[in-house]
């Protein structure tokens, strides 16, 4: 029997890179029915995954809107909605806009005559009540022949059938099955390097923008086996026909942005694999340690979802206390990818993992601020850091990895689960599903299936502020922490430097500068009369002893200040994670032998 559903028209939208030397896009939006009382469209105010309203709107320079070449009024309700004017008659209605994009960031949009870049989220106006409907999209290069070489790099699915339909890596027609997915597959286009590989049968590429001298059979290599051993944690098949990394390299640069079938990745082009390089330098395995950590993205928060966030509201924040689970758990898992996929060696894990643990252990905020309150207040103080965020705010990356490495250490200690078993119980149930996941659901999986009463260590790892007790916790596992006291005494700081110059950036809490009165922004100019730089500042210090009093001149301002310091103890705050070559059963199980 042949359905008498009426189609749903598509939502057609272009993408024209109009203007490069104005780093402007020219976008469209065409509604084949739009409502006859006034059509209303809207920009989002954030993008998933980075959670911070970031109000994409104000980059729309100029914006009109038509019905059969005839101009329609349009009239702005708030910072990122329009109406359309009542039609007088049915008849399709296109808007018109110009978005500046000169964002070098993997959130928004940048277009010059080298490249082009966006995410869906900063040109792509949402026609309201309309969100369900099919998405068809043309990008279009820009005019001339210095452009005739570009070609494009996105995981949007090509519109076959459509007059024009692009073909891989061309300009065309591509289709999106809603607003949220058109949304959710970033855009590059430009003369990019690729290179492609598969992962358990499914196409995997990566483009490469900006200058670089790039391994591209070393990459290749060590994300196969990263992307292999990812899908096959989960299991086959993967969730995606087809995955894309999207690399922009510069000369000092990091960060990343998940999405459902692709990732968008800034980098410096030194953390890239070169020919001839001898091993793994720590800067290659950080970036590995990001593309991993976005890619395990495509199964935890991409479909295993908060609840909060099933479906997204673009307009305002979306609150959560799970970050830390969705954030914090794929970060302990994105080098535990690189180590079980042989990527690198145990002590290149046990070194990372040792510096996450002295990084959250150096913040004082970790102390005020549980990690449910980080994940809650991410919208109003993880993204927006200043001086006082050390002492203020733990982060629910860093030691969200930390609670996930506690649970799945005390899971596997005391019961014959673990962390995998939890990650996969909640793909089935959740990311295969489309429901979001409770406040509670992560811990009552785990109860489930390891048998274990998990309030307490809940209530005190995810909504208290003590410190995890890792040492003894590892230590079943033939894993040895110790904690290394610093050379220098403490003047409880850190510091930025400006050439010559070295600016206090963080004042910590209870530390010897805090008491002396020192302030984050103060310029130390000489520490007992000798000038203070970058390069001599732990030289200086490391003469004294603890307790000594030392007189520092300081810039505040315009005005120079003098403070007596009482130098504080040497800090014990950098941890070193050991483990002895003798067999040991449940870090075998836990690490591999």
């Amino acid at each position: 029997m042949q359905s008498t559903m009426p189609r749903i028209p598509p939502l057609r939208y272009s993408v024209i890179a109009a203007n490069p030397a104005a780093h402007r896009f020219t976008v469209t939006c065409t509604v084949e029915r739009p409502d006859r009382a006034g059509q209303c469209f809207a920009l989002p105010a954030w993008i998933p995954g980075s959670y911070l309203i970031r109000d994409f709107a104000r980059h729309i320079v100029a914006i009109r809107a038509e019905s059969e070449g005839k101009p329609i009024r349009l009239d702005k309700l708030d910072k990122h909605t329009w109406r359309a004017a009542p039609l007088k008659k049915p008849a399709p209605l296109t808007i018109i806009c110009e978005v500046y994009a000169w964002d070098l960031s993997v959130r928004g949009a940048h277009f010059d005559r080298t490249h082009a870049f966006f995410n869906g989220t900063s040109v792509f106006l949402r026609p309201l009540g309309l969100e369900a409907s099919p998405c068809l999209v043309e990008l279009r290069r820009p005019d001339g022949a210095d452009f005739r070489n570009w070609r494009v790099a996105t995981s949007l699915t090509p519109a076959t059938g459509e007059k024009g339909c692009a073909k891989q890596f061309g300009f065309g027609w591509y289709r999106a099955d809603n607003y949220d997915d058109l949304i959710d597959h970033p855009v590059e286009m430009g003369t990019f390097t690729l290179v492609s590989f598969e992962a358990c049968g499914v196409p995997h590429h990566v483009a490469i923008t900006g200058r670089h001298d790039c391994d591209e059979e070393r990459l290749a290599a060590d994300l196969k086996r990263v992307c292999e051993w990812q899908i096959r944690f989960f299991g086959e098949p993967a969730p995606m026909q087809r995955y894309v990394f999207l690399v922009t390299a510069v000369g000092e640069g990091y960060g990343g942005l998940e999405h459902r079938a692709s990732t968008a990745l800034l980098c410096s082009r030194n953390d890239l694999p070169y020919k001839g390089m001898q091993g793994l330098p720590e800067s290659y395995r950080t970036f590995l340690g990001l593309c991993s950590h976005e890619y395990f993205h495509t199964w935890n928060v991409k479909r295993i979802k908060p609840a909060a966030f099933v479906p997204y509201d673009l307009d305002r924040e979306n609150y959560t206390t799970q970050l830390w689970a969705f954030e914090g758990i794929t970060s302990y898992y994105d080098d535990l990818a690189l180590l079980r996929s042989g990527v690198i060696e145990r002590k290149d894990w046990l070194d990372v993992t040792a510096k996450t643990i002295s990084n959250v252990h150096r913040a004082p905020g970790r102390l005020r601020q549980s990690l449910a309150e980080s994940s809650f207040d991410a919208w109003s103080k993880f993204y927006r850091p200043d001086e006082n965020t050390p002492n203020a705010v733990v982060s629910y990356y860093a030691k969200g990895a930390l609670a996930a490495l506690a649970l799945d250490l005390t899971l596997r200690r005391r019961s014959t689960a673990s962390l995998d078993d939890v990650m996969r119980t909640l793909w089935q149930r959740f990311g295969q599903t489309g429901y979001g996941v409770a406040d509670d659901d992560v811990r009552r999986i785990a109860e489930e299936l390891s048998g274990l009463d998990l309030k307490r260590f809940f209530a005190e790892t995810i909504h208290g502020t003590r410190d995890l007790p890792l040492k003894t916790l590892l230590a079943p596992f033939g894993v040895h922490l110790a904690w290394e006291q610093a050379k220098i005494p403490s003047l409880g700081i850190k510091t930025t430097s400006d050439g010559n110059d070295l600016r206090l950036s963080t004042v910590y809490d209870n530390g010897a500068a805090q008491a002396a009165g020192l302030s984050a922004g103060d310029l130390l100019v000489a520490i007992d009369g000798l000038r203070v730089t970058a390069k001599n500042l732990d030289t200086l210090l490391g003469r004294h002893l603890p307790g000594e009093t030392l007189t520092i001149h300081a810039f505040r301002r315009d005005e120079l200040m003098t403070f007596a310091v009482v130098l504080g103890p040497r800090d014990e705050d950098s941890a070193k994670l050991t483990c002895p070559p003798t067999e040991n059963r449940l870090r075998e199980s836990w690490l591999g032998s």
